[in-house]
């Protein structure tokens, strides 16, 4: 019998095992991706404080397009990075939350690199 693959407990999985090797600090803090069917998340915490630091997603007035795809992924990677310069953040450490490193992720990671983020 054929067994159906449970996607989400996979990422999970490979998440969980990303993370402990990943960690943010105040000098190097960790942006952190998660995507759902509908809408694209960003936030770049500070786990030693265990604090967010600054945030982004599809649902931010200065995004224009409201879906989780690739034009999004873009234009959401470009904010969360203009938000940490502003906050003084340069360097981070990339957290794909599990997802493979293709797609709406690849551009995410891209858009914020162009836009100044180093990682």
């Amino acid at each position: 019998m054929i067994k159906k693959i449970d996607r989400q407990a996979e990422r999970q999985r490979r998440h969980k095992r990303v993370r402990t090797k990943i960690s943010g600090t105040a000098e190097r803090p960790r942006l952190c991706v998660f995507r759902s069917n509908s809408n694209l998340y960003v936030q770049i915490i500070d786990d030693d404080k265990a604090t967010t630091l600054a945030q982004a997603s599809t649902l931010d007035k200065e995004v224009k397009t409201k879906h989780a795809n690739k034009e999004a992924a873009k234009e959401v990677g470009a904010l969360i990075a203009k938000r940490a310069l502003e906050k003084n953040i340069k360097t981070v450490v990339f957290d794909r939350g599990g997802y493979i490193y293709h797609g709406v992720i690849k551009e995410l990671a891209d858009a914020a690199r162009e836009a100044g983020l180093e990682f």
